[in-house]
């Protein structure tokens, strides 16, 4: 989500004339997009919001913009005063404040960041930054903002506000402009993708969406996440079965492999329904893979709960697992009503046994694919070798001396790791690592 707001951000400003700079000293605006989703990303974003007080001093005539989840849709009183040389907060998504102020209508940047109103071009004509045009293959369209579900660890809620659809007809005018500048594959983003129109009888399901966006000439590949197991529908899985655009990979997280707590956290389904799930994905979409999170050491998580997720993530044997570790964050329910009881060594612990065993099936399903061929949507050259996709969300890496930027192309898998697989295309020889590359690619 961050990085579509970033989009936006810059293609905001250089409609009114400004040019992106590497060097931050001598840039006329500075903004730093902030997540809080755990506390370490705070801690960060406040120690580089500190580091840019000297360029303030240096510079005064420097603009500061401080945007995203630090900022939220009710925190800026207590930031001004913390802060008093950042000139402009931004809440989540919207650049509304900072054109304003820049375009010397600071009471209307003011009014806009009280009632939340959205920048003109949010309306779904969106031109990439300079930087990005004729390169980006794959991009995000946010299409729900904020969340109203309110899980009990969650601060999202609290700093990017209620659930809100955004019109169809805008994603699909921003879906067209974006494959008009070469994109070829668009993920939808949603904190619960799955309730998009929920909140707008007027809106379509998320997979009558799909189907529009299916339409589009030029877009070769849809995705969306996140997916909340209590939302994903018989609809929606049919829906992403039939569409030839849609890839076959779902992101649905867990978070726990227990019962009470699950209820604990509030997300409303019990791991018996999640199991029931995960099977019901797998009956619809033929080979499709599936992504979960986890979070280890919730407040109150005895040892044999985290056996259960342990034996979960065992059974299931998942695709991606995203591993975190629990962290209060101020102001949520598990931080005012639970202690955070689980000492951090144990956290550790419990992350790296997940992360192990994680490994060990990521390398088996991976395996799976030596000596296949499978279509792979290539995004950019790294290291002297071009990096894509395949339908499935698996990282494979290609020696070409031929341009494959926005190309799909047949790749027969050579090798393969946990994280990524090796494979080359046509008549050439295959792609083996060396010992080097393989404890990298892993």
């Amino acid at each position: 989500m961050n990085v579509a707001d970033s989009q936006r951000v810059s293609s905001a400003l250089e409609r009114l004339g400004y040019e992106s700079t590497r060097v931050v000293e001598e840039a006329d605006v500075i903004v730093l997009n902030t997540c809080v989703v755990r506390q370490s990303a705070e801690d960060k974003a406040y120690g580089r919001l500190t580091s840019l007080q000297p360029i303030k001093k240096n510079r005064p005539g420097t603009v500061i913009n401080l945007m995203g989840c630090l900022v939220g849709v009710k925190n800026t009183e207590v930031l001004q005063k913390r802060f008093p040389y950042v000139d402009v907060f931004s809440p989540p998504s919207d650049p509304a404040p900072l054109i304003h102020f820049l375009t010397q209508e600071e009471t209307r940047a003011e009014e806009a960041l009280r009632t939340g109103e959205r920048f003109a071009f949010m309306d779904g004509d969106l031109p990439l930054p300079v930087h990005e045009r004729g390169k980006l293959v794959s991009a995000f369209i946010p299409v729900v903002y904020g969340c109203s579900h309110a899980c009990t660890y969650c601060i999202i809620p609290y700093r990017r506000g209620v659930e809100q659809s955004r019109p169809p007809e805008e994603i699909l005018r921003e879906a067209g402009s974006l494959v008009a500048q070469g994109v070829k594959e668009i993920t939808l983003l949603g904190q619960i993708v799955d309730r998009y129109g929920v909140d707008n009888p007027d809106f379509p399901t998320l997979a009558g969406l799909l189907r529009r966006l299916n339409e589009i000439d030029g877009l070769e590949r849809i995705r969306f996440l996140t997916s909340h197991p209590n939302w994903i529908t018989d609809e929606l899985l049919e829906t992403a079965a039939e569409l030839p655009k849609v890839m076959p990979h779902i992101e649905v997280p867990s978070q726990a492999g227990d019962s009470e707590v699950l209820a604990n956290m509030r997300r409303g389904y019990t791991n018996e329904d999640y199991y029931r799930l995960v099977e019901c994905i797998r009956s619809k979409i033929a080979g499709v893979s599936i992504a979960t999170d986890i979070i280890v050491g919730f407040p109150g998580e005895s040892e044999a709960q985290f056996m259960g997720t342990y034996h979960q993530l065992q059974d299931l044997r998942l695709d991606v697992v995203h591993l975190a570790r629990y962290s209060p964050r101020t102001g949520t329910v598990s931080e005012r009503r639970m202690p955070d009881d689980v000492p951090e060594h144990e956290k550790w612990r419990r992350f790296r046994l997940l992360e192990e065993l994680q490994e060990g099936i990521a390398a088996e399903i991976s395996a799976g694919y030596l000596g296949r061929t499978v279509r792979v949507l290539f995004e950019e050259k790294r290291k002297g070798r071009w990096q894509g996709r395949t339908e499935t969300n698996k990282l494979v890496f290609v020696e070409s001396d031929v341009n494959l930027r926005g190309q799909v192309r047949p790749v027969k898998i050579s090798w393969t790791g946990p994280w990524s697989m090796l494979g080359s295309i046509g008549g050439a020889p295959p792609l083996l690592p060396n010992r080097e590359e393989q404890l990298v690619l892993s």
